[in-house]
């Protein structure tokens, strides 16, 4: 059964869904891996110009699978896990077009870290974002902080503090907030006034977003 589904694209637009609801949509490597895949496709659509990301069910995404976690101990693994890791990371950041998060529930760590990579976002009223992980793990900064700014950025960051729909809208952090069957229709109303614009004018704007968000990556992940 795949883990990601992609539907379109359709007038310019397509939807990427994390389709593992079982388990509240970990991003496994073998997702990561998939969602790569799709993105390799997806980003080189003549017809495509932005693409919506959301989850299936009701959690956008709980984060990298912690199961997977466990087996960090070992060194072939971990060398495994860190290199899919930033893989992943640079497929979602260097996609060449315009990307909206459809967040359609809790986004927590690695789901926090794919939602602020999008490029806009929009949520439901069950949203909720926070970095659970910072006791053992790093979080994606630069994305975060060109999104809110540099003092909501560093508390979320170093603290893990759980911030709603209600505050993630009030904070600039979403464009938007409907109820979580609506979600997707944001999104979508979000996407159109995007595609109105030619592709080559998106892959340049899109690239300079990058830019400023201050992501490196062409010698080291600097996220």
């Amino acid at each position: 059964m795949s883990l990601v589904e992609v539907q379109g694209p359709d007038d310019g637009i397509a939807t990427l869904v994390l389709a593992r609801p079982e388990k509240r949509n970990a991003l496994s490597m073998a997702l990561r891996d998939e969602m790569m895949d799709a993105l390799t496709v997806l980003g080189g659509l003549d017809a495509l110009r932005v693409l919506v990301v959301t989850g299936a069910g009701e959690v956008f995404s709980a984060g990298f699978d912690l199961r997977e976690f466990e087996q960090i101990g070992d060194a072939a693994f971990a060398r495994a896990f860190a290199e899919s890791s930033d893989r992943w990371h640079r497929a979602v950041l260097e996609f060449p077009l315009p990307t909206v998060a459809a967040v359609n529930g809790p986004a927590l760590a690695g789901g926090f870290d794919l939602a602020v990579m999008c490029d806009l976002r929009v949520a439901s009223e069950t949203a909720r974002f926070a970095h659970p992980e910072v006791s053992f793990s790093d979080v994606v900064y630069g994305p975060l902080r060109d999104a809110v700014g540099g003092g909501l950025a560093r508390e979320l960051a170093l603290t893990g503090r759980e911030v709603g729909a209600a505050e993630a809208l009030r904070r600039g952090l979403v464009s938007a907030v409907v109820p979580r069957e609506a979600v997707l229709d944001e999104a979508r109303r979000w996407a159109e006034m995007v595609a109105v614009a030619p592709r080559e004018v998106l892959v340049r704007t899109k690239a300079k977003v990058r830019r400023q968000a201050g992501v490196v990556l062409d010698d080291r992940l600097e996220l």
